[in-house]
This record gives structure tokens, sequence and C-alpha cells, in this order.
């Protein structure tokens, strides 16, 4: 049975019900559009014959062989990974924050990115391309990193507080041993693996995209219907409680799949900063605080990622990587964000 309340439909099946809000339907059709345009941008872009509307054109049309096998064997993996990365470290960004109480919440703050990188670094020694790293690494990296924090804090807390205070200070130690790792490779092997570090997603194919991908697609939905928890989560505990939600099982479970997409995103593509935090705050923007902006806040960080890529590959002769930028429009989205007068 569907029902319109307020603006909003509620479609219930049986004892269950799902309500969607008009409002972030809306904007999630417009994040689509704007991916859409993105890929676009992002398989125009390129050396050769092979760009602008001939490039674009090869999406559909395979009549070009030679431009539809540079299209779909190298610019489209790049792009789907990219995509992929970022709606993980949105999706990522709004589960922690929503954890923590606090918009300045993120998993580079916690140390879960760190460990990540640090697990992913150790499987690419060897390797003189940065590109060449296990992805799975990330998602056991960022769990062991996060099981450390938590038994450092002693529990999860209920603000959030002691978990930032501790990942910020493990995030400390765990750079000062990716740096150790960095300054025991030769010169060639550290170039490569430096470049990694930043956030790069050069290099990157389906062989690694697919599989990300799948588990942000298995992951997306068990958060999606676990909203109405994640929701009461903003109330005290007592209150959570009383409304039939237990508090600490969500938080614990909500805090797992939060730490394996933030290693997903960095096994694809490294430690891309900023994106995980300022996702979830313009999803919120675009769609209204009423609810936690779970689908938007994903679709927001890939457009992030994608669109940063594509500028990484359009400025200069020399590629610059994706986290640089990120982390060149992180610092003013940061101070927007601490000027603003509700933090």
């Amino acid at each position: 049975m569907n029902k319109v309340i307020d603006g909003n439909h509620v479609l219930r099946l049986g004892r269950w019900s799902i309500v969607f809000h008009q409002r972030a339907i809306l904007v999630a059709a417009l994040l689509g559009v704007a991916l859409f345009v993105s890929c676009a941008l992002s398989v125009s872009l390129g050396n050769g014959r092979t760009t602008g509307w001939t490039a674009v054109s090869a999406l559909w049309d395979a009549s070009d062989v030679a431009a539809w096998k540079i299209v779909h064997i190298v610019r489209m993996p790049r792009f789907v990974a990219g995509a992929v990365a970022g709606a993980a470290l949105g999706l990522s960004g709004c589960l922690i924050q929503t954890l923590a109480r606090n918009r300045l919440a993120t998993p580079d703050l916690v140390g879960v990115n760190d460990g990540a990188t640090v697990a992913v670094l150790v499987t690419m020694l060897g390797s003189t391309s940065g590109a060449l790293g296990a992805w799975w690494a990330g998602p056991i990296g960022a769990v062991a990193a996060a099981v450390l924090v938590v038994l450092i804090a002693g529990s999860v807390g209920t603000t959030g507080y002691r978990i930032l205070v501790v990942g910020i200070g493990l995030s400390v130690t765990i750079d000062a041993v990716t740096n150790l790792v960095l300054a025991r490779q030769s010169i060639d092997d550290a170039r490569g693996l430096f470049t990694w570090t930043l956030g790069y997603l050069n290099g990157r194919d389906y062989e690694i995209a697919i599989p990300a991908a799948l588990g942000v697609a298995v992951l997306l939905p068990l958060v999606a219907v676990s909203t109405r928890q994640l929701q009461l989560l903003r109330f005290p505990d007592d209150t959570a409680e009383t409304l039939g939600v237990s508090a600490r099982r969500t938080r614990l479970w909500a805090l797992l799949v939060a730490v394996l997409l933030a290693g997903l995103a960095v096994g694809i593509g490294g430690p891309i900063t900023f994106v995980a935090m300022a996702a979830p705050i313009l999803a919120t923007g675009m769609a209204g605080p009423k609810k936690i902006p779970i689908v938007n806040a994903a679709l927001v960080g890939a457009l992030l990622v994608t669109v940063a890529d594509t500028a990484g590959r359009a400025v200069g002769d020399v590629e610059i990587p994706v986290g640089v930028l990120t982390s060149l429009l992180g610092g003013p989205f940061l101070l927007w964000v601490l000027l603003r007068r509700k933090v």
C-alpha cells in the first residue's frame, strides 16, 4: 500500500514500511545526471583522436572499434574505480559522522585510512608501480586499525570523542610507520609507493573496481534498510533503547560497515582525503537534515572523486593525483564548516 504523508511516499509491505522523501529522491536523480556528465568528461580526455565527442559516443557505439577499446578498456575502468571509491568514502563518512555526532569525524581522523594504507603498502613492497597494490588488504588493515582504536579507547562510547582522540594518536603513529617503510625502499620503488599514498587512480581497472563495487553494492542496501536505527542514534542511548533499538549493537555494526567501506576505498585509490567529510555535509545540505543521507552521500562522494580525478588529468602536462586535489579543496571547505554557526 502506498500513502502520501507530508509530501513523502510511504510504501507498506506487511509489517514493514519504507519512506521515500521526495526532495531526497530529486537530489539523487540530479546527482545521477551529474555523475553521467562526469563520466562523459572523464572518457573524453586523453591523447590521440579518441577525445571529445568521439570518445563519448564510444560509450554506446562500437562502430569505431579502436575508440571503443580505448574508452572501455582504458578509461572507463578508471572512472568506475573512482566512482566506487568515492561512494565508499561518502557512505563511510556519513556513518562515522552519525556515530560520533560530529560533522568533522571521518575515517581519516580515526586512523582507519592510515591502517588500510599501511596494509596495502606492505603488499606493494618490491613493486615499482604504486598502482599494483592488493586492494583486498585495505579492508583488512582498516578493520585491524579500528579494533586497535576501540581496544585502546575502551569502548565505542556514546559521543565518539574518545575514539576521535585515540584515532588521531594512532594516525600519527601509523604515518610514522608508513614513512619508515618508504625510507627503506629504493628510490624507484619509493617513488611509485609515495605517489599511491597521495591518492592515485592511474592503472586501476575492472579487476579491482568490480570486486570493490560488489562490496559496496552489498553494504549500501544493508545500511539503507537500517536508516531508522541509525536515526535514533542521534538521541541518548536510553531513548533509543526505549524505542526498541540496541544502541551499542547498532553502533558497533555501523562502525564495522564504515570501516570496511573506508578500507575498500583505500584499496582502490589510496588515502583520498576530505571526501568522507565533505560528501555527507553536502548531501545533507542538498537533501535536508530530516533523514541521514545514505544514498546521496554515496553519490556526492562518487561525484567528488571522479570530478577531481578528471581535473587532475586536465590541468597541465603532468597528472595531479586525485588525493592532492581533494586535499587542496578540503582545506577551504573545512574552514567553511568551522566558521559556520552550527558545527
